[in-house]
């Protein structure tokens, strides 16, 4: 078995070290030793074969230049096809960079439309699936949202973002469970983490891997990191699947974007692999899915509990496009 930047052996240490947010913002070296985070974890990463999937969250920056941040998007799944990812999965609003305020003003929804075609074009040509953090408008309406496309460039569909952080898009209303790369999955974007039900649904109707698309608060709000490494840990556990989360890191000079710390977590809790706080890297593993067993989401309606209607009537919101 291999070892290197994107893959993890039976047991992975990455070293690290705590962050000086005051000396982050003037040193690259304080930076480096910022991105070195701890990562352990007593499962081997599976060998590629039967019933493993290969995936890869991807930690970049991105601007708001549409064309720009398509370029860099397709740079980075020519990566991972190289890599014989199956699915790469990309920060929330990645092809904007998350933009916001006045942004939304002048956006063209045809730049956006143009830069989705060549992430399928590149999606079929390479055949890899792709999680695109991106927009869409209907009408009047902006959705903040991921942009689904399977293997051979098939467009499985969209998830916008349910629970709102922000005050440009439109909710999202619908709770979808697509086959991505032959495996049922689900989607959540940034703040949805923080509401278990919109991932426990599509668990329950058969879903083994929850991609988590981001853009969350930066390093200057650090009383929220605690919070931000749990969480996602907490919706793979919780549940019994993989979560792959994709994050943009925060910018090594000024702490602009986010914080970094895409992870791919196993569905016991443990933390397969995680990027630091500043680096912009493919985040990948190799997913033994047989583990993804959804025991203890399944249990929520197997149970004799006074819950168990409930949740059975919740599970008919989740949408199974064929």
């Amino acid at each position: 078995m291999r070892f290197d930047e994107a893959d993890v052996s039976r047991r992975t240490f990455l070293a690290g070290g705590a962050l000086t947010l005051a000396g982050a913002a003037g040193s690259q070296d304080e930076a480096a030793r910022a991105s070195a985070r701890v990562s352990f974890t007593r499962h081997a990463v599976a060998e590629k074969g039967e019933g493993c999937l290969r995936v890869a969250a991807c930690q970049i920056l991105t601007g708001p230049d549409v064309g720009q941040s398509t370029e860099k998007v397709l740079q980075w799944i020519e990566k991972a096809a190289a890599d014989a990812v199956d699915v790469i999965a990309f920060p929330e609003a990645c092809l904007c960079g998350y933009a916001g305020g006045d942004y939304w003003k002048s956006a063209r929804p045809e730049d956006f439309q143009q830069g989705e075609a060549r992430v399928i074009e590149a999606a079929q040509r390479l055949n890899i699936a792709v999680v695109l953090g991106t927009v869409h408008w209907e009408g009047e309406k902006l959705f903040n949202d991921l942009l689904v496309i399977d293997k051979g460039g098939v467009v499985r569909g969209r998830y916008s973002k349910t629970h709102l952080a922000e005050s440009w898009p439109t909710p999202g209303r619908v709770l979808p469970v697509y086959g991505v790369a032959g495996v049922k999955s689900c989607f959540i974007i940034c703040h949805d983490v923080r509401y278990p039900e919109l991932v426990r649904l599509p668990a329950i109707a058969g879903a083994q891997i929850c991609y988590f698309c981001s853009h969350e608060s930066g390093l200057r709000q650090e009383y929220k990191l605690s919070a931000y490494q749990a969480m996602p840990i907490a919706r793979a556990t919780e549940n019994g699947i993989f979560c792959v989360m994709a994050n943009a890191p925060a910018h090594p000079q000024t702490l602009a974007g986010s914080h970094g710390n895409s992870k791919i977590i196993h569905p016991d809790g443990n933390v397969l692999v995680e990027a630091g706080y500043f680096e912009e890297r493919l985040v990948t593993a190799t997913l033994r899915l047989a583990e993804a067993s959804r025991a203890v989401a399944r249990r929520a309606v197997k149970d004799e509990t006074i819950l168990r209607a409930w949740m059975e009537s919740g599970v008919q919101l989740v949408q199974m496009p064929e």
